[in-house]
């Protein structure tokens, strides 16, 4: 069964959770359209969450989640929030949801962790979540190592729950290389930047148009915190002090604000950029729509190309 049918949505496509940009209305774009919008809660109180959920509910009849930064101080309270307000789906990030899934499960929310290795893909089947989202190191933002080709089938063979790719895919083949790896569907970031919908500047959104393959670079390894993002004058900087054994004190306040300077202000020089490798492939704009309609008719049509490569496999 894919993650459609699973969650009642037309396609089995998840919107990634972006901090300071899946807000409530981007998010009920994302569902309107036919996949699973996440509102973003990154470092929101519990009341902020509550609005934002309240709002998207105006702008959706449809299913849409909440992702929840474990790391906030007010988790807690924030899962108590979703609680009330009977969200569809949870997923997770930076930290452990076990303490959570079973109140959760109880108001018949679904919990998805974003998770990066196998290891912690392990770690969490104790608690009985619903399935995993299995991130690659092509993905925007903070990263593992793995990459998504190598990352999604371990995990699938490693647990007995669904999972979900995510990292390097904004087209309708690179879905199918998904599902071929054993993923119920997929969860897009970067591709959704550049959508009508998106509220970040239009900077911000003709930087992705205009990246190239090498265009991003991974930032904060030396730290234990990796993250990738676009090239430009504070990753320059920022490079340059890990090659020096900048501590990550000093190296957070180079980022200070870097990513809210991004998304408001448009500064693609300073700013904090962040977008996956597979920005290389994103080249227009269009609506969330257009973006997920294209995608899924891309997968249908490539099936049939696909099917004559796979029986051309051999030749006797």
């Amino acid at each position: 069964m894919l993650l459609n049918k699973m969650l009642n949505i037309k396609y089995p496509i998840i919107g990634g959770a972006m901090a300071n940009i899946c807000t409530a209305e981007f998010a009920a774009a994302v569902s309107n359209a036919g996949g699973l919008g996440i509102i973003a809660s990154g470092a929101m109180d519990e009341e902020a969450v509550r609005k934002e959920i309240r709002k998207a509910k105006l702008l959706t009849d449809k299913p849409f989640g909440v992702n929840i930064m474990l790391m906030n101080p007010k988790a807690s309270q924030i899962v108590d929030v979703i609680c009330e307000e009977h969200v569809d789906v949870v997923t997770t990030g930076a930290g452990n949801p076990g303490s959570y899934v079973e109140k959760l499960h109880s108001h018949n929310i679904k919990v998805f962790p974003v998770i990066a290795s196998v290891a912690l893909a392990k770690r969490l089947m104790r608690y009985n979540v619903d399935g995993f989202i299995a991130e690659g190191t092509e993905s925007g933002g903070h990263v593992g190592e793995a990459t998504t080709m190598a990352l999604v089938p371990q995990v699938v063979k490693a647990v007995d729950v669904p999972v979900i790719a995510a990292g390097g895919i904004a087209s309708g083949a690179q879905m199918n290389a998904a599902l071929a790896l054993g993923a119920i569907g997929v969860q897009v970031g970067t591709c959704l930047l550049v959508s009508d919908e998106c509220p970040i500047h239009q900077n911000y959104k003709d930087a992705v148009i205009k990246c190239r393959d090498s265009d991003t670079v991974v930032t904060g390894r030396s730290v234990g915190a990796p993250v990738r993002i676009y090239k430009n004058k504070m990753t320059r900087a920022y490079l340059e002090l890990e090659k020096n054994g900048a501590s990550l004190e000093e190296l957070e306040k180079l980022t200070l604000g870097g990513l809210k300077k991004a998304v408001f202000e448009g500064d693609i020089e300073n700013g904090s950029v962040m977008m996956g490798q597979v920005a290389g492939l994103v080249s227009k704009k269009a609506s969330v729509k257009e973006i997920l309609d294209t995608m899924v008719k891309e997968a249908q049509d490539e099936k049939l190309v696909l099917i004559k490569k796979i029986d051309e496999l051999v030749v006797e």
